[in-house]
């Protein structure tokens, strides 16, 4: 008689994210979109053993499997992918939505470095991941069985397209007295130069938003230059 099928399976977090995104506004809807971005992957115990990463400094970028913890745990059958407006709908297992039936995610990220000295620490770079978010699983990524030039890639055939960002004269000088003014400039031009708007709201100009990114809040607005093309201008960044 064959076995039943289980209908109930637990995971334990291995750990959890820090990273330069306390909210989820404004992280990038696919990892590698911004470079700038760092985050440190802190294995929780027993996870935490030196013995558990031996080797894995031997890989540059890493899988991991990780919970939505932000985002609600009823799941939608159909929804509205940004990279389709946000009004198109299509299967939820056609997407990268958040909304999925067990809400967990995977992401492609840089190993920069391992720490060891209290604990197991990873060092990472190019993440999408939202500060606290829990992680289940870390493998290492094979490019020569996991990359696929050729694949199809259905409604997102392509990396989405980048708007231009400027500063305001006193977004700069905000900057520019911080001791972290070049990574955080960088940091806020690749976020917002994916248009972090929702896809139902761009065309709205003047709308203020606000992007938490570290300890800040970068506001911006869309506005239209002389060319009647559309900017994201950050008016200004106060510390939250």
């Amino acid at each position: 008689m064959p076995a039943s099928p289980c209908t109930s399976v637990s995971l334990t977090p291995i750990g959890r994210i820090e990273s330069d995104y306390p909210d989820k506004f404004g992280v990038p809807r696919q990892p590698g979109l911004a470079d700038a971005a760092r985050a440190r992957l802190v294995l929780t115990p027993p996870f935490d053993d030196p013995l558990a990463v031996r080797g894995l400094e031997a890989f540059s970028h890493l899988w991991v499997t990780f919970l939505f913890h932000l985002s609600p745990e009823r799941w939608m059958p159909l929804v509205r992918p940004p990279r389709l407006g946000g009004n198109a709908r299509i299967g939820v297992f056609a997407s990268r939505s958040t909304h999925r039936p067990n809400r967990l995610g995977q992401s492609l990220v840089e190993l920069e470095g391992i720490d060891t000295d209290a604990g197991v620490s990873l060092r990472l770079r190019s993440v999408d991941l939202v500060d606290g978010t829990p992680v289940l699983d870390i493998k290492p990524y094979l490019p020569w069985a996991e990359a696929r030039p050729e694949a199809r890639a259905g409604f997102a055939p392509e990396a989405p397209a980048l708007l231009p960002v400027r500063l305001t004269p006193e977004a700069q000088a905000t900057l520019a007295a911080r001791p972290d003014t070049t990574s955080l400039r960088e940091l806020i031009h690749q976020v917002l130069a994916q248009d972090p708007r929702p896809a139902y709201r761009r065309g709205a100009e003047d709308r203020i938003y606000g992007v938490r990114l570290r300890d800040v809040d970068v506001r911006f607005r869309a506005v239209v230059n002389d060319e009647s093309k559309t900017l994201l201008e950050v008016i200004e960044i106060v510390v939250v």
